[in-house]
């Protein structure tokens, strides 16, 4: 698919989708115009891409880790280094504990709703 389906598919514009590959995200063919051709594969390492920004990560530590997933490409997916392991540990402590504080953020949130929705006397 052509850069601008690319873009209406994942939400992700074309400018974006060119970072992305400029940073080793992504590696579409080529078509012999020069134009990318992107595959359904693409679609899903986007979506990645994107869970993984959102949850912090650099495009660096990213670029690491695309290798390491199933691609569905029909490679087998890269082995992670112990390195890679290691950071990869240390950022999943990272998010659950980002994810404890928004849930006891939830919690106050969900605590202040409820006293609001109780008559007052």
């Amino acid at each position: 698919m052509l850069i601008g389906t690319m873009a209406r598919q994942t939400g992700v514009s074309a400018r974006l989708l060119r970072y992305y590959e400029e940073q080793g995200l992504l590696a579409p063919r080529r078509r012999p115009s020069g134009f990318r051709d992107y595959r359904e594969q693409d679609v899903h390492a986007v979506r990645h891409i994107r869970a993984l920004l959102a949850a912090g990560l650099s495009t660096r530590a990213i670029a690491a880790v695309m290798p390491c997933l199933p691609g569905g490409d029909g490679l087998a997916p890269v082995p992670p280094s112990a390195d890679l392991l290691a950071g990869l540990r240390r950022e999943r402590v990272r998010l659950r504990d980002a994810a404890a504080g928004l849930l006891a953020a939830c919690e106050v949130l969900d605590a202040v709703i409820a006293s609001a929705q109780v008559p007052h006397r």
